[in-house]
């Protein structure tokens, strides 16, 4: 009776086991995160011939830049290649459609609004355009996806207790918060989180590592100037020129630490949500519903400080396509260090209140009676552009991540790689942009001076990103790459952080894990020479002309 009670117990292990396996999906390559590094992925395993899943983590796939960065930074045109140039010449063709533009002409956009701002916006040599609306974007990039029969799980997110399994170095299979099982001989994580990588044993940092550990000159803790121009700040008290009365929301009482320590501080959070100049396609501003005009106070101490500046203190309003806006720095300051390493619930908590900040500072705007009447009339222009994120209340789906955590892999990206006083060896991609961070934070001095904190923009320049800056090292995880949270520093990431740049690190990652498939070896063990190969083959653009 034993012996058969054994059986039985084991005959059932073995069902659910079976169970388990049959329930799991099996890839070459799981892509996890539908970022614009994430697509390129996607599509560049697929065009290797390779079985592929893109998983992304809500309804759209893009990331920022089919969610309001429709104003590209994109300063050197011509050094990006591959996907992420294809992408920006399907953009090119997409507006060179006269049905493309509904409330206004190429001219009035091109010559007339745009002028010789973000570098023309578009170049008729190369037919590439970078400054588009987000749903141009989101029509562009699922054709791509769906031309390379690109498979796509949507709303997935990882479980992120017990969502990776591994038998040694090699993820074996990830596992999402809906039960869903997904194996693959390669894993690429284009989160702009790094959930994956986090949970995969990866060492990483969050925040600002000190100018002295990699002889940098932007790191760390790096005060700024006064809040409010010249010699004097604003009032940062709740009740002007009472500190008893306690500091604004996430002013803090003194400075993070002397010039070039590290902290666990990022750079600040916003969304880049879109807003329509043209009547017939608006939402009007209301108040929100979560308003809290202590998160605003401090622009009205500003304009009574100096009721003379414009529009441009509170908000940066960047033309996009048929009358729309990319809109920027609405910055949560001080309200976005904990993201990385929350969870979910945290982070849906965190991006409501970021939403909530950017629809309360538009009403603010509106309604303060400190905002002079042609600040409140040059606004009142606008509303959210109705034909945009229709399913999601006409704001963006994505949160502008600006940087969160940061893989430490064999090679760092420092300063001094973005400088190219180091020139960082088996490149995988160019960077071009400057050496930039939003502010970090707000601190009040010891003679109750508003100071703004962690801002710089130094240095444009072009320079190779290293293969090994993509690549966990070896001991901690041999199959998996990681082209969004790569191996850099916070003053070298501030540069490296932009959309074509990632578009550009997604297709060589995608590239060196097929490679690494073909070749039966570790990601850390494929020759550089035939990565190079397959790169330049497939118009990746690795040196500077």
């Amino acid at each position: 009776m034993k012996i058969f009670m054994n059986k039985k117990i084991s005959i059932i292990l073995l069902s659910i086991l079976f169970a388990g396996i049959l329930k799991a999906q099996s890839y070459d390559v799981v892509v996890y995160g539908a970022s614009s590094a994430g697509v390129t992925a996607a599509i560049q395993v697929s065009r290797m011939n390779k079985k592929v899943l893109l998983v992304s983590t809500n309804q759209q796939v893009g990331g920022l830049t089919s969610s309001g960065l429709g104003a590209t930074d994109i300063n050197q045109h011509t050094v990006i290649g591959g996907i992420s140039r294809e992408f920006y010449q399907r953009i090119y063709s997409y507006y060179a459609n006269p049905t493309s533009w509904t409330s206004q002409t190429p001219d009035e956009y091109f010559v007339n609004t745009l002028g010789k701002f973000f570098w023309k916006g578009r170049s008729d040599v190369l037919k590439m355009q970078w400054m588009f609306e987000p749903h141009a974007a989101q029509k562009v990039f699922k054709e791509m996806l769906s031309n390379a029969a690109v498979e796509i799980a949507y709303n997935q997110r990882l479980d992120l207790k017990k969502g990776v399994v591994k038998t040694g170095t090699a993820i074996q299979s990830i596992k999402m918060e809906s039960g869903k099982v997904y194996t693959a001989k390669m894993f690429i994580d284009a989160t702009y989180e790094g959930d994956l990588m986090a949970k995969s044993g990866v060492k990483y940092t969050v925040g600002r590592e000190a100018n002295s550990q990699y002889g940098e000159s932007f790191n760390g803790v790096l005060k700024d100037k006064l809040f409010g121009g010249g010699k004097q700040s604003v009032d940062p008290y709740i009740e002007e020129g009472n500190p008893k009365s306690g500091l604004l929301p996430y002013i803090e009482s003194k400075a993070p630490g002397a010039n070039g320590d590290a902290d666990h501080r990022v750079q600040a959070y916003c969304y880049r949500f879109t807003l329509s100049k043209d009547s017939l396609n608006q939402i009007p501003i209301t108040k929100p519903k979560n308003y809290n005009p202590l998160w605003y106070e401090l622009y009205g101490h500003l304009y009574k400080l100096n009721p003379k500046i414009g529009i441009d203190q509170l908000l940066t309003l960047t033309p996009l396509p048929n009358k729309k806006t990319d809109t920027n720095h609405a910055d949560f300051i001080g309200a976005s260090y904990t993201w990385a390493e929350a969870n979910y619930k945290q982070r849906d908590k965190l991006a409501q209140m970021h939403k909530d900040y950017a629809l309360g500072k538009l009403w603010f705007m509106v309604s303060d009676p400190r905002i002079p009447e042609r600040v409140k009339a040059e606004i009142k222009k606008y509303g959210l552009a109705k034909d945009e994120f229709k399913d999601n209340e006409n704001f963006p789906y994505q949160i502008y991540i600006r940087e969160a955590r940061r893989m430490v892999s064999e090679y760092v990206m420092t300063e001094n790689n973005v400088t190219r006083t180091v020139v960082a060896p088996e490149s995988v991609a160019l960077g071009t942009y400057w050496l930039d961070s939003h502010v970090v934070s707000y601190f009040v001095d010891e003679n109750n001076q508003l100071w703004s904190e962690g801002a710089f923009w130094k240095g444009e320049n072009i320079y190779p990103i290293a293969y090994k800056s993509i690549v966990p090292k070896q001991k901690e995880c041999s199959n998996l790459l990681v082209p969004v949270c790569l191996s850099s520093t916070h003053a070298a990431y501030g540069s490296i952080r932009m959309e074509p740049v990632y578009m550009v690190l997604g297709q060589s990652a995608a590239t060196a894990a097929c490679l690494a498939i073909n070749e039966k070896v570790d990601v850390q063990n494929l020759a550089y020479n035939k990565l190079e190969q397959r790169l330049l083959k497939d118009k990746q653009i690795l040196e500077k002309p």
